[in-house]
């Protein structure tokens, strides 16, 4: 990666790091797309660290490789910013305010037996969320769909994920597709050359990998190690491990699980802290944590160096793109997935087109719009 910019001492880097990404941690709700959006309105339009191309760049190879990719993301962005004590930082201070938070929902689980209702604030941050993810996706898609080329990978990749293809698959066929014909473009011919291309994605699902026997550490570790994926394919993950192979969870209390790792702010693999509490108290939190992020760390510290050179080269440049417009299209389905209860009540519409104009008008910092949306959730909760 280029060096950390000049003029600011690597303590005073570090410090920025830590506070950016903690306050991020602890206000970005809604999932990594959420995440994704979150990041680019503070560090590509108010602060400046990376320019939208490089943060499209970054997205791009997070997306290549396994585990929480917003989370890989705030690994990258920290790099660049502060070096490799600022991907540390970075990681740690995105990943924290989540597992406490979750650490502290498991204790009162466990103690009482209950857990916040997460509808009241899904009712209310949803509807934010939508409106901020929206808003990255036509920033992104300005800056990268600026050929017909890219647009029809885009295109491709979006119609390919609709139909149900893994993402890992799509990404690569997507690289594939745009190198292959970066060079040779015909007029009229750029989807149906693409096409094809894509069409064996549809083929290669992202398949669990044979569940390990050596403890919460183990468990988690291997799943950061090979999910590729949303929450729900971290669920179906759980599910096989943790209760059908070694029985330690009932599907109750992994259900509570994922609920308490969706409403809860940063990100959404922190239900395996909760998990490791239920299992194993305090110390089995921290060992689910730090083993389901653990590979997050060490992935971008191997591939993140790639990520310029693969920019210098002309074919793998365009191979980059065509990852690009693939992430996009990821980002895009899961916006049409989130929208489709999002806006399902008057009140939720109402919150919608309130955060739009805060954000677009008034310019407010998104991640407050959604810790406001989850406030308005609550009170309309209360209200009746």
């Amino acid at each position: 990666m280029n060096a950390p910019p000049p003029g600011l001492s690597r303590r005073r880097r570090l410090l920025e790091v830590a506070l950016v990404f903690g306050r991020l941690g602890a206000t970005a709700f809604g999932g990594p797309a959420a995440h994704i959006a979150l990041m680019e309105d503070e560090l590509v339009r108010r602060r400046r660290w990376v320019t939208r191309e490089r943060f499209l760049d970054l997205l791009g190879a997070a997306n290549l490789i396994p585990g929480p990719n917003s989370t890989e993301l705030a690994i990258h962005l920290g790099w660049v910013r502060a070096g490799f004590p600022g991907l540390v930082v970075a990681g740690a201070a995105f990943i924290l305010p989540a597992a406490l938070s979750v650490t502290a929902l498991a204790w009162v689980y466990v103690r009482f037996g209950a857990r916040p209702d997460a509808a009241a604030i899904l009712a209310g941050v949803k509807p934010v969320v939508l409106v901020v993810v929206l808003e990255a996706l036509w920033k992104f898609g300005r800056t990268l769909l600026t050929t017909g080329r890219v647009v029809a990978v885009a295109a491709a990749a979006t119609l390919a994920v609709g139909l149900g293809a893994g993402e890992l698959a799509v990404l690569l066929s997507a690289g594939l597709a745009s190198a292959a014909f970066r060079s040779r473009p015909r007029p009229g011919h750029a989807a149906s050359s693409i096409a094809p291309l894509l069409a064996p994605a549809l083929a290669l699902a992202p398949a669990a990998a044979k569940a390990s026997s050596a403890g919460l550490f183990w468990v988690f570790l291997k799943i950061g190690s090979v999910l590729y994926g949303s929450g729900y394919v971290l669920l179906a993950f759980l599910r096989s491990d943790l209760v059908v192979r070694l029985r330690w969870l009932t599907d109750a209390q992994l259900l509570d699980a994922i609920a308490v790792g969706q409403v809860t702010p940063g990100p959404v693999f922190t239900t395996a802290t909760f998990v490791g509490y239920l299992v194993a108290g305090g110390p089995g939190a921290a060992a689910a944590t730090i083993g389901i992020f653990l590979p997050a760390f060490v992935l971008v510290a191997l591939s993140g160096p790639l990520v310029p050179r693969l920019r210098a080269s002309a074919a793998a440049g365009a191979f980059l793109d065509g990852v690009n417009a693939a992430s996009l299209a990821l980002m895009a389905v899961v916006t049409i997935q989130l929208g489709r209860d999002a806006l399902a009540r008057p009140a939720s519409i109402a919150i919608a087109i309130a955060a739009a104009v805060l954000l677009l008008r008034f310019r407010v910092n998104s991640a407050w719009l959604v810790a406001g949306g989850a406030v308005v959730g609550l009170a309309l909760a209360l209200a009746g």
